[in-house]
């Protein structure tokens, strides 16, 4: 007797099995963990459509889907917003074929203008994509010293800047200092910041799976800051910030290779760079560090689009708000930023 695939919503009961087999899936992702529906429900009031697949009562698929809704960016269902990867993950080509089906018919009846799934590699070469993102993976190899010399010269000499300026790492208990850091930092490049919420949510929801790491001068000064993720073998340092004075102390570097170090101690394999837009200075950065960029392909079913959105910074019809946003005070800022960005994704 042949097995049938069924696909079916998410329900409460759902929760531990969805994460055993995210955990065992080698197509899943952090972002796959069932936990990101809560708080895309929560912290940014988004409706969630998630997916399962089962096949002789075992789940052999999954797709975390969001709608997005918004007057100014569109109306849009992805999967996944504020993450970087995305998409069905399974490894049962039937039951990837019928969530995906199910997904357009979904994404039809809620009448959005377009689908999104953030896959880390190709899935559909006839799909429109968005050609802007690239990834940044690499081995953390089982000795600390070999990770060192696997830094380009250049970028090292700023590693051993950093430890001779006596900067000191820590473990922060919340997210404030992160905050502080983080929400100047996106405030001097123009671009809203997420609230402080939702980073205590993360600390909160993911618990030692979420840590947030900040490195201060050798008189206690905060200077740099960044708030990583820990799944399966891999670290993915995710959202950061840095001050005015980091630069002179080669604090983000520094920042860097201690997590880079303490991830080594702990047995971790990968380490997950983050995603990058080409052409800018955090692309550069990380290349300067000697990981080699992967394209993320970022595939796209139109529905009431001509063209592949470009909500993004890039846009050159964001300049003039991305200038004003500059300017702005950081309190004035932060009260506004949220109500904007839950929107991008």
């Amino acid at each position: 007797m042949v097995s049938v695939v069924k696909v079916r919503p998410f329900v409460a009961g759902d929760s531990a099995r969805w994460n055993e087999f995210v955990f065992a899936c080698p197509d899943a992702t952090f972002f796959h963990r069932i936990e990101w529906r809560d708080i895309m429900e929560s912290v940014f009031r988004h409706r969630t459509h998630y997916l399962l697949a089962e096949r002789d009562g075992q789940i052999v698929a999954v797709l975390p889907l969001v709608e997005v809704k918004s007057r100014l960016f569109g109306h849009a269902m992805t999967s996944l917003p504020f993450a970087v990867y995305g998409g069905v993950a399974g490894t049962d080509a039937e039951a990837i074929a019928a969530l995906e089906a199910t997904a357009d018919e979904l994404a039809r009846k809620c009448g959005v203008q377009h689908l999104e799934y953030r896959n880390l590699r190709e899935r559909h070469a006839d799909w429109p994509r968005q050609e802007l993102y690239f990834t940044f993976r690499k081995e953390i190899l089982p000795d600390e010293e070999a990770n060192m010399l696997a830094i380009p010269r250049k970028q090292r000499a700023m590693v051993r800047k950093g430890i001779k300026n006596g900067l000191v790492a820590e473990i922060d208990p919340n997210a404030d200092r992160f905050f502080a850091l983080f929400s100047d930092n996106v405030r001097r490049h123009g671009t809203p910041a997420l609230p402080k919420h939702f980073f205590e949510v993360l600390l909160k929801v993911f618990g030692q799976d979420c840590e947030v790491m900040t490195v201060s001068s050798a008189e206690g000064k905060p200077l740099s800051t960044v708030l990583t993720f820990y799944f399966r073998d891999e670290v993915l340092p995710y959202y950061a910030g840095d001050d005015l004075a980091a630069r002179d102390f080669a604090a983000n570097d520094f920042k860097y290779w201690e997590l880079m170090r303490r991830a080594c101690a702990k047995g971790y394999r990968i380490f997950d760079y983050g995603r990058s837009k080409l052409g800018t200075g955090p692309y550069s950065f990380k290349k300067n560090w000697g990981f080699e960029p992967m394209p993320l392909s970022y595939e796209y079913r139109l529905y009431k689009r001509d063209a592949v959105p470009q909500n993004n910074p890039m846009n050159p019809k964001y300049r003039a708000f991305i200038a004003m946003w500059r300017r702005l005070p950081l309190s004035v800022a932060n009260t506004l930023g949220p109500h904007i960005v839950r929107n991008l994704g």
